[in-house]
């Protein structure tokens, strides 16, 4: 409870940082939740050793301890996030869809919703309605020349109606 304590702290740090420049995040960070995870390293290094090998929090604080750098990381990038949440709830749609794409006729098929995939998901990235971004780019790639396809690709794609309100 001790180890959940401390890394809540570090949490509540995170969380009150949140949404701001990653310049302000990293001093923040320097300041307020460096601290917090040497004195967590050095509590998890102290208590590990009263441990038998074979418990389970044993087990948890040899693999965070193995992964230390890994987890320090976020105190010298303002750009890092302290979880992986981002990353997981973009992968869920996937996760989700797999029976569904399980049987996708071949492997070619599995290639082509593999790139589907990633093409909807870099779309979503940059704050685009992939459905509109797809329909207007299979409407428009025929008639494009070939030097201006870039202006397709979805960080730099407008919506049709803001292409007729910047010409």
């Amino acid at each position: 409870m001790e180890a959940v304590r401390r890394i809540d702290a570090i949490f509540d740090i995170e969380r009150a940082i949140n949404g701001r420049s990653e310049q302000d995040r990293l001093a923040l960070r320097h300041e307020h939740s460096a601290p917090l995870v040497a004195d967590l390293e050095e509590w998890m290094r102290d208590n590990r050793s009263k441990l038998s090998k074979n418990s389970d929090v044993a087990e948890a604080m040899d693999y965070m301890l193995k992964a230390w750098p890994a987890f320090a990381a976020f105190l010298d990038d303002g750009r890092i996030c302290l979880t992986n949440n981002a990353a997981e709830r973009a992968l869920r749609g996937i996760a989700l869809g797999r029976k569904s794409w399980l049987f996708a006729g071949s492997d070619r098929g599995g290639q082509r919703t593999a790139f589907m995939l990633s093409l909807i998901g870099t779309a979503k990235l940059n704050d685009i309605d992939p459905q509109a971004w797809l329909a207007d780019v299979l409407a428009r790639i025929a008639d494009i020349p070939q030097n201006r396809l870039h202006e397709l690709l979805p960080w730099n794609w407008g919506a049709p109606e803001d292409q007729r309100e910047a010409a």
